[in-house]
């Protein structure tokens, strides 16, 4: 496969979840003529184009979580347990997004059990030695997935701002290499996704020690060396670290097999316009024009 060809993974939750509340917080749904709210759609497509034509991708696939329950949940019940259910006004919109991302003729992607980040991992791992990979997506979680040929558009305020992550700012800023984020989170828990890590181990120690010592193994092997607190606290909590580490990770192993071809970018412009009317989505034409004047 030519070096040429340039993947877009797309986080589809964090797209729609970020369009969502974006206006849901001023209660502004944008209810159409049928009653049905299409504000997080909206932002999606919004923030789709944009990268799009930023980015300039040849191919494109969307991924999505597909349900509550995964895995994660299976190891650890209590992991994502403080996000509670989804507002009302957003559940329509799951499906629906996926049907105008179609319409793009652009591939949604989920795996029952698991979550868009496992998918964008596992797509990612079979192809980053053959394609340029670009990530867009508002999780810190996915740095760990930065490579040579990988970077990570780390949503921002607004649309089309983005933080850019390549291989070599990441290690910049943070001293240790992407796969070793997964030890640092370990270590220091991770609230928004509610598993503890090691109480009482805060972000400062837990990039400190795994600069010093490489990985959570590398810690454990010199646990005579670390201060009496930070021992006394991962050894009576060294089952949750292990844990903890398992749930940081992105899984990359799922049974996808995403064939390229049907990534590529090809925009019908009468296929999308009919999505955007069957849903009264207004105010995009400037932005698809903007995308179909180049050449795919």
């Amino acid at each position: 496969m030519e070096q040429k060809h340039h993947l877009l993974l797309v986080d589809g939750m964090a797209l729609l979840f970020r369009s969502f509340y974006a206006t849901a917080m001023s209660g502004y749904f944008m209810l159409n003529s049928k009653g049905i709210p299409t504000n997080g759609i909206h932002g999606l497509v919004k923030h789709l184009l944009t990268a799009i034509h930023t980015l300039k991708p040849s191919h494109v696939v969307c991924c999505w979580d597909m349900g509550s329950t995964t895995f994660r949940t299976e190891w650890f019940p209590d992991y994502k347990a403080n996000r509670g259910e989804p507002p009302l006004e957003l559940i329509p919109q799951f499906d629906l997004a996926k049907e105008v991302v179609s319409a793009f003729d652009i591939p949604n992607i989920g795996v029952l059990g698991a979550e868009a980040d496992d998918c964008i991992g596992t797509i990612t791992e079979q192809l980053k030695n053959e394609v340029q990979i670009s990530i867009l997506t508002g999780d810190q979680d996915m740095l760990q997935l930065l490579d040579e040929n990988v970077n990570v558009y780390i949503l921002d305020k607004g649309i089309g701002n983005y933080k850019r992550y390549t291989l070599e700012r990441f290690y910049e800023e943070t001293g240790i290499f992407p796969k070793q984020l997964i030890d640092v989170k370990a270590l220091m828990g991770d609230a928004s996704d509610n598993y503890p890590g090691v109480r009482g181990i805060g972000e400062k120690t837990a990039f400190k020690l795994v600069q010093q010592y490489g990985s959570i193994e590398g810690i454990l092997e010199n646990i005579e060396s670390l201060t009496k607190a930070q021992r006394h606290k991962i050894t009576e909590q060294i089952d949750m670290l292990h844990l903890s580490k398992k749930l940081a990770a992105i899984y990359c192993g799922l049974p996808i097999q995403l064939h390229m071809e049907d990534a590529r970018l090809n925009i019908d412009e009468e296929k999308v316009q009919a999505a955007f009317q069957e849903l009264e989505l207004r105010g995009l034409d400037a932005l698809l024009d903007k995308v179909l004047t180049r050449s795919f």
